[in-house]
């Protein structure tokens, strides 16, 4: 009988631990800095998690970078970015649907609100989410993020040199919902944008559909100036339920050690549940011709050290 219990104990153990091995974030952005990478997303109710890597597979958590106290706001924190300028790491991050600034000493935080609402001035008390920046080679940062009209759309401002204050005449709209099939449905989403330059080109990937449908994928629109115009690539999406994930989207491109051009994207836990969803890497080309696509060589499922369960959602 003790025998029995000690081989239903271990079983138990490593069902328990294959559960949250996976780093369960949505929206993830990842930094490469000192030779470390770190990894920030949605997940936690009190604020932004940051996880800890040399190698992209194994992850240490490192607890919450970003803690709700240290800011005004109370729920909803989601898509952070962070950026180091100068000596100071600058985290962009959505919280109660409303965009916001924090600065810290350190990647791991504690990151701390500075000023108020970033798009106020510009746009009033209104729905802003999902903020990338982009530093054009002229020492230009644009900020491209997530605003309501007729669905959401992917918008963009010039930052002035503080890298916090939108430059209100830039605002311009870059992407709204196309009549594509894998667009066009409710609720109208374009949202998740990112921005990489190559070979004088401008790349804008974003992500539509609804992120709580299996068909949630990304897609990318290109042009010749940061300013645009943009125009959507015909083959959209070119990520979408691949190999045995679903609902996949919400990304960041990063450069890893190597200079190779990844992709952090997040999925579905699961073809029959959503939540938690987890975070995944694959690796970018681009092809001859300039068409964007990832890898056929798989992608990385990171795994993390983190020791509880995170609860199921239905």
């Amino acid at each position: 009988m003790r025998k029995l219990f000690s081989v239903l104990f271990v079983l138990f153990v490593q069902i328990t631990f294959a559960q949250v091995s996976q780093v369960p974030f949505a929206d993830p952005y990842v930094l490469l800095e000192d030779g470390v990478y770190y990894a920030y997303g949605t997940h936690a109710d009190d604020g932004i998690e940051v996880y800890s890597s040399r190698n992209l597979k194994q992850w240490k958590y490192e607890g919450l970078a970003l803690h709700k106290s240290n800011t005004t706001q109370s729920r909803w924190f989601w898509a952070p970015e962070v950026y180091r300028l100068g000596d100071k790491y600058y985290m962009y991050y959505s919280a109660n649907e409303r965009l916001y600034l924090a600065t810290a000493d350190s990647p791991v935080g504690p990151f701390r609100q500075q000023g108020g609402q970033m798009m106020k001035d510009v746009i009033g008390d209104k729905f802003s989410i999902d903020s990338h920046i982009f530093f054009d080679d002229d020492g230009s940062a644009w900020m491209f993020c997530v605003l309501i009209d007729d669905g959401l759309c992917i918008w963009q401002v010039q930052l002035d040199k503080d890298y916090v204050t939108p430059i209100p005449s830039t605002l311009k709209k870059c992407i709204s919902v196309s009549s594509a099939k894998w667009e066009n449905i409710w609720p109208r989403v374009n949202e998740g944008p990112n921005v990489v330059k190559h070979n004088g080109r401008y790349y804008l990937t974003y992500s539509a559909n609804s992120y709580e449908s299996q068909d949630y994928a990304i897609g990318y629109a290109t042009a010749d100036s940061i300013t645009g115009e943009w125009t959507k690539y015909e083959g959209n999406p070119i990520l979408h339920r691949y190999k045995d994930l679903v609902g996949v989207g919400h990304h960041t491109l990063f450069r890893d050690k190597r200079g190779k051009l990844r992709i952090a994207f997040h999925a579905h836990q699961s073809a029959k549940h959503i939540h938690p969803r987890t975070m995944y890497i694959g690796t970018m080309k681009f092809t001859p011709e300039g068409v964007m696509q990832m890898t056929d060589k798989g992608f990385i499922r990171p795994r993390s050290n983190r020791p509880d369960i995170v609860e199921q959602k239905k």
